[in-house]
């Protein structure tokens, strides 16, 4: 999630656990370390553009790792406490608390997301999304900001507790908004006599009842989506076809680099990959796009012929990213989420 809401659940949890005068330390030191798993970001390479994609929400998300990173965030908040201008009554035990504390909700808040978080790693590479909250979602991170805030501020940990319940019980929620969504996806697969194969639902941009539905059946991906509000509402979208390699690139090797990042991707994407329908030598993920029902490009590889025809086999393939979006598009998407 963003880092406003990593650092609000984080400080919410560490503050639950420290003394009245102890309030404003456990809000800036469970709130920093529940944001510095997300520097994993810093880890790329110029010459493999999607070596990012492979580190981010990967060791520092882990389950496991959470004692390691706690220990070095106690580390520097306990050396930065020493010094005169910061001096703070806190023991190394007690920061290591709160470092901790803060620490452990950052992968599984991230894992309620749909961008998938490797919570097993090194026992799995498996990306584990829960799909229950949007990425950014102001009904979530606003009230938890505002409430470990009073917590400090008035030196009362019962706000940040309640804070943290807040938070447990609205994620716990978008529980039960997914499998409507999944019951919904069902029905309409049914009624247009397909077999589900694979699904994917997840809740669209900063709300919880306009949900994104894909489902894959007979080698297609089919997009639709869903409001959910007293009475579930279809959108239909559109069908696209899976990426088939070696239909969609026979000119392509199996041992050039190209090849192995196509199956990066792959991974990374939950096999829910397509060709661009206006640009052959593009792949990109079809989970995302700006408009729930249509299928469109938020983010994908592309692959240029010529460097195979040229014998450059171990080049990497360019990612590409389109965050730019038309004005009829976000026009489509405001009035599906506010209409009633």
């Amino acid at each position: 999630m963003d880092p406003i809401s990593q650092a609000g659940f984080a400080a919410s949890l560490s503050q639950s656990s420290a003394k009245p005068n102890h309030q404003w330390s456990a809000l800036i030191i469970g709130a920093c370390a529940g944001m510095v798993p997300d520097l994993d970001v810093l880890i790329s390479s110029q010459e493999d553009p999607l070596l990012f994609l492979e580190y981010h929400r990967q060791f520092t998300h882990s389950l496991l790792f959470i004692p390691v990173g706690a220990l070095i965030c106690a580390f520097i908040a306990f050396a930065i406490s020493r010094f005169r201008w910061f001096s703070v009554d806190l023991s190394f035990r007690q920061i290591y608390l709160f470092s901790f504390l803060g620490y452990s909700t950052h992968g599984l808040l991230d894992a309620c997301t749909s961008y998938g978080t490797q919570l097993f790693w090194p026992f799995s590479d498996i990306r584990i999304a829960w799909n229950s909250v949007s990425i950014i979602d102001p009904f979530f991170t606003l009230p938890v900001v505002v409430l470990v805030a009073a917590s400090a501020i008035r030196k009362k940990p019962l706000y940040a507790r309640i804070a943290f319940v807040y938070a447990v019980i609205f994620l716990s929620a978008g529980v039960m908004q997914k499998m409507r969504a999944e019951q919904s996806l069902y029905e309409l697969a049914e009624s247009r006599g397909h077999q589900v194969e694979r699904m994917h639902v997840k809740p669209t941009f900063a709300n919880r009842h306009v949900w994104k539905l894909i489902y894959e059946s007979g080698g297609r991906y089919h997009v639709d989506a869903v409001r959910l509000l007293l009475e579930p509402a279809i959108i239909e979208g559109d069908s696209i076809r899976k990426l088939d390699v070696k239909r969609d690139f026979p000119w392509l090797p199996e041992e050039s680099q190209y090849a192995q990042d196509i199956e990066r991707f792959r991974w990374f994407s939950d096999d829910f990959v397509a060709v661009h329908k206006d640009d052959p030598s593009v792949i990109f993920d079809v989970r995302y796009s700006f408009v729930p029902n249509q299928i469109d490009m938020m983010w994908g590889i592309e692959l240029d012929p010529q460097a195979i025809k040229q014998g450059m086999l171990r080049r990497h393939v360019t990612y590409q990213m389109r965050s730019t979006q038309e004005k009829g598009k976000r026009d489509a998407f405001i009035n599906m989420v506010i209409r009633f």
